[in-house]
């Protein structure tokens, strides 16, 4: 038996040992949604607008949070106080044309105090650095306002940049070798969302930023303001029904063991995928947080579902790591046995870029992209109605495609490429 495959059992044999009793969940606050975001661009170029195509992930838990681009952890709560570690994707608007080498877009880690000093207005304090060590702070001030099926976010914000950051991010210093000093800039924000119909809703916001007068008078600069807008939907928590107390759904532990291919998503459903000549392999864990049971009143389970991922060393390729948070939809169909079809979004980041991916890059001709989309297809039945067992009947088998992708140029900080890698992975998933 090959020593991965016989690796992917055991691990399977060790998780379904280790689970823990039953548990119920009750509804979690939760959200996934897409929209387009339109910005201005400050530099003097010719193109003065970008568009980028921006997937959405929200959770609400007693630890951990995820809000829209950014997600983190409450390290500490007291009284109207949170400190928390969070992380932020930040924007680097220039011309579309220009972003898969630059690859400017990022995401920023650092620490959060908010403070709830009234009803629905809260305070945030936060500094933050760039993975380069270039610091800023942001002062916010945050109000919620509900009317009806609207809903408005409305925020002020104060950012200090540091020189360094200024320099890099502004004035393009290790382009034009100017170096600024350092300033502060607003911004103005409303956000909005709007409840259509059961978990459907509409969402957007418009900001307008003004520059400090060190990044304006730079060579690079020559817009003072500058504004941003994003467009979507989204599915959320009905909020004209009251939370569930108890879901039907249980958390799980999925063990899957996979195979590249070079084929695209469309040739694999079709039967027409090819094996990798390399013979690429990846095992993975992941974990199911159930979220809901329901969606626009029909029985689908959705879970959060955080992974890692193992990328086997091969000829062509060291070992890597990948990390993936998604939110997944599983729709049960009880004939003739239970079987389950299931559709994970999220995003995914590798160590470094596999063999299977770092080819097709090269081929196209675009930079690749360690954080790209997520999606995970799955096919799967319960072992337990297979084999008439009622001690397997939390043990599903299954299929699934780990796909990752740029969703055709069309995203930014995903490097404005088209196309990624696709695995072939059969798994054990055992229910809590």
């Amino acid at each position: 038996m090959d020593k991965k495959l016989a690796c992917f059992f055991t691990i399977s044999l060790l998780s379904f040992s280790s689970l823990a009793e039953e548990k119920s969940y009750q509804e979690q606050p939760w959200g996934l949604g897409v929209t387009m975001r339109g910005a201005s661009i400050a530099f003097d170029t010719e193109s003065d607008k970008v568009s980028t195509f921006v997937p959405l992930m929200f959770y609400q838990g007693e630890t951990f949070f995820m809000r829209g681009i950014e997600g983190g952890a409450h390290l500490y709560e007291y009284d109207n106080s949170q400190f928390n570690v969070i992380a932020r994707m930040r924007f680097f608007d220039i011309p579309a044309e220009y972003q898969n080498q630059i690859q400017g877009d990022n995401i920023d880690l650092g620490f959060q105090w908010r403070n709830t000093y009234q009803e629905d207005t809260h305070l945030d304090v936060e500094i933050f650095s760039d993975i380069n060590g270039r610091f800023y702070g942001n002062i916010s001030n945050s109000w919620y306002i509900e009317h009806g099926d609207w809903e408005f976010m409305p925020s002020l914000t104060a950012r200090y940049k540091s020189a360094e950051f200024n320099s890099q991010y502004f004035a393009l210093e290790e382009i034009t070798n100017e170096r600024i000093g350092a300033g502060i800039e607003v911004n103005a924000n409303i956000e909005t969302r709007y409840h259509v119909y059961s978990n459907l809703y509409l969402i957007g916001s418009v900001g307008v930023t003004g520059l400090d007068k060190n990044a304006y008078q730079s060579s690079a600069i020559d817009q003072r303001f500058n504004s941003e807008v994003y467009l979507g939907f989204a599915f959320f928590n009905d909020k004209s029904v009251a939370k569930k107390e108890k879901l039907s759904s249980k958390s799980y532990l999925r063990v899957a063991h996979g195979w590249a291919t070079p084929s695209n998503m469309g040739d694999i459903f079709r039967g027409d995928g090819v094996k990798d000549e390399y013979n690429n392999q990846l095992s993975s864990v992941f974990y199911g947080l159930p979220l809901t049971d329901e969606l626009f009143g029909l029985p689908v389970d959705i879970y959060l579902t955080p992974g890692f991922v193992w990328h086997w060393n091969s000829e062509v390729q060291s070992s890597e790591q990948e990390y993936v948070l998604g939110v997944k939809a599983y729709v049960t169909i009880p004939w003739p046995t239970k079987w389950r079809i299931g559709v994970a979004e999220g995003l995914s980041y590798v160590s470094d870029l596999t063999y299977i991916e770092a080819t097709e890059m090269e081929e196209k001709g675009y930079k690749g992209s360690e954080l790209l989309n997520y999606i995970d297809v799955s096919f799967d039945i319960n072992i337990g109605d297979l084999f008439n067992s009622r001690s397997l009947e939390h043990v599903w088998l299954g299929y699934s495609l780990h796909h990752r992708s740029a969703i055709f140029e069309s995203a930014s900080q995903f490097g404005r490429i088209k196309g990624g890698s696709n695995y072939n992975t059969v798994y054990l998933q055992f229910d809590f």
